[in-house]
């Protein structure tokens, strides 16, 4: 019986989980909380891990690395280095850095520019040492969204804005499509160390999916704010996300895991999430 244990009991760690409990696998999370977690997952407190990582078939790291390293190994690289079990480390599309609005692959060499973005390179690199040759997938990721975190929210809480800045186009995923793409590559592990994307098929300007967000709650779109004027009053995380721009191709991941994503778009997305919120049945 598959085994997974999933570090960390965030946003996208316990949808990973609840797909994973769909098909019947025995499911384990760490927390240093009191997370909500779904019918059948066992919690595991953070710092009592390392009996279940060694016991694992399957091992999903959703936690992000700190300045000091990746918390995961700092707290229990002995009981990885010496377990047999997969893993998929969640990483991100910003190990690429700037490409000045050219395309990116599995293939393209990182090339972090973002201190956050040099630690998740590390932290790559970190895993890739300790696993020793297991199968391991370094799962990037692109802007997730999903129920409760979409720009849904953000027009409805009149925090969005469309920041217009032609030919900047971000990537972004579903939750649902990254647990779809865990599981995916859990039943096809590679052999060695495998580079998979996270992102749909479609980057897109940030102001054209807040204003598909507005159509879709039938209000009008936030008024058009140039990106100069804007940024002056971006905080310091956000400058830092514009000051990259690239594409992000999945198209070898979906290849590779044999899957299209359920959400190509933002516009399939947004369109699932509020019919969810409707209690409307998704396609």
């Amino acid at each position: 019986m598959t085994k997974l244990l999933i570090v960390g009991a965030g946003y996208t760690g316990l949808a990973v989980a609840r797909a994973a409990v769909a098909r019947e696998m025995a499911v384990a999370v760490t927390s240093r909380g009191a997370p909500v977690l779904p019918d059948g997952v066992l919690l595991v407190p953070f710092a009592d891990a390392a009996a279940v990582v060694l016991a694992a078939t399957h091992l999903v790291v959703t936690a992000p690395p700190g300045e000091v390293g990746d918390p995961v190994l700092a707290a229990y690289g002995a009981a990885v280095r010496a377990a047999s079990c997969a893993t998929v480390y969640l990483s991100t599309t910003g190990v690429y850095g700037d490409r000045d609005g050219a395309w990116v692959d599995e293939d393209t060499p990182p090339a972090p520019v973002a201190a956050r973005s040099v630690r998740r390179r590390a932290a790559e690199l970190a895993w890739e040492a300790a696993v020793a040759g297991r199968p391991l997938d370094v799962l990037r990721l692109a802007g997730i969204y999903g129920p409760g975190r979409s720009a849904l929210d953000d027009v409805r809480a009149g925090r969005a804005r469309c920041v217009v800045k032609p030919g900047h186009a971000f990537g972004r995923i579903h939750r649902d499509d990254v647990a779809a793409a865990v599981l995916a590559a859990m039943a096809r592990p590679p052999v060695g160390v495998r580079v998979l994307h996270g992102v749909d098929d479609e980057p897109a300007e940030s102001a054209d999916v807040t204003r598909a967000a507005a159509r879709l709650l039938g209000v009008p779109a936030p008024p058009e704010i140039e990106f100069s004027v804007a940024w002056a009053g971006m905080s310091d995380m956000a400058r830092s996300f514009w000051a990259e721009n690239r594409k992000v191709s999945a198209n070898k991941t979906k290849a590779a895991l044999g899957i299209r994503w359920r959400y190509p778009s933002y516009r399939e997305g947004l369109a699932a999430i509020l019919a969810e919120e409707r209690g409307e049945r998704p396609d």
